[in-house]
């Protein structure tokens, strides 16, 4: 897919960002991860970000990351396959290199890992990703790799596949200093944990989606929320909030790591083989499934 039709692809739609099934062996289940992505195919979607936050790409490695991309084309081959990338300049040009030849359609470039850097030192980490490839590039600006307006400016001058930016900060004054400088030459695309608790706030700094880890296990309600925020239904978005989005967060914000967790949790609950997530990470307790089980029903 060229870049300029992934882009359109992703403006204004809802994104799907699937989680990674492991297995009883611990490795990446394949087969579970076709049928959770034939499952969600039913509902509309813009892009699928395999092997993303949600996905768990921190924890895994880069072959794994490669499987992962190719067993996503293979299973939704009409799908843009957009895929986790990141971790050290060479290892992000060399993992970037490996999901375009299995068959990837863009990279969510992630931050580099542990230490701090400066603005040049961010810029020329994604100046050199975005020449290793002819892929779209979004950039996730988040952690240690926060990226100014002028910084973006530059490199969308100097990076033609650089189509995307993705804020999971907060800091609204700089979405909005970026949707301003850059206008339409790039893709726009909200990405707080359960983003939809700040879409809202996010539309009014000129991001018009985001992506949604709740689509993985209640893609019903997913669909909804943003058929409302897209038509600007206020009224049936803040009546989501109440009934759903705020009962999963306070799920969610019961441990470190449950933004991921839970969305697991709430895919095996809906039938679907996806494994525990990978240490550092911890599964909710029995009591918390439950909750996540009253949560759920009525809902599909």
């Amino acid at each position: 897919m060229d870049n300029e039709t992934l882009k359109s692809r992703i403006d204004g739609g809802l994104l799907s960002f699937p989680v990674t099934p492991f297995g009883a062996d611990g490795d990446f289940a394949p087969e579970p991860f076709r049928a959770h992505l034939e499952w969600l195919s039913d509902y509309p979607v813009s892009g699928l970000f395999v092997a993303g936050g949600t996905g768990e790409m921190f924890s895994l490695t880069p072959s794994e990351i490669v499987e992962i991309t190719r067993t996503a084309k293979q299973a939704q081959p009409e799908a843009p396959i957009m895929v986790g990338c990141g971790y050290g300049t060479r290892m992000a040009c060399e993992l970037a290199q490996g999901i375009e030849e299995a068959g990837g359609d863009g990279i969510l470039l992630l931050p580099h890992y542990l230490i701090g850097a400066p603005q040049d030192g961010i810029a020329e980490r994604i100046r050199a990703v975005c020449k290793s490839t002819k892929m779209g590039v979004i950039v996730y600006n988040r952690g240690q790799a926060r990226v100014t307006a002028e910084t973006l400016e530059q490199l969308a001058d100097e990076c033609p596949n650089l189509i995307g930016f993705k804020d999971g900060t907060g800091d609204i004054d700089t979405v909005r200093r970026v949707t301003l400088k850059l206008g339409d030459r790039l893709s726009y695309i909200g990405g707080m944990p359960t983003h939809e608790l700040f879409a809202q706030a996010y539309r009014g700094a000129g991001m018009a989606t985001y992506s949604s880890a709740v689509f993985n296990f209640v893609p019903e309600t997913a669909v909804a929320f943003h058929r409302a925020f897209t038509a600007g239904d206020d009224a049936t978005c803040e009546r989501l909030l109440e009934e759903f989005y705020y009962p999963f967060a306070a799920i969610r914000d019961r441990k470190t790591g449950y933004a991921v967790s839970a969305i697991k949790a709430g895919v095996r609950l809906r039938g679907f083989e996806a494994g525990p997530v990978r240490a550092p990470l911890t599964d909710l307790t029995e009591e918390e499934m439950g909750l996540m089980q009253d949560l759920i029903r009525g809902r599909s």
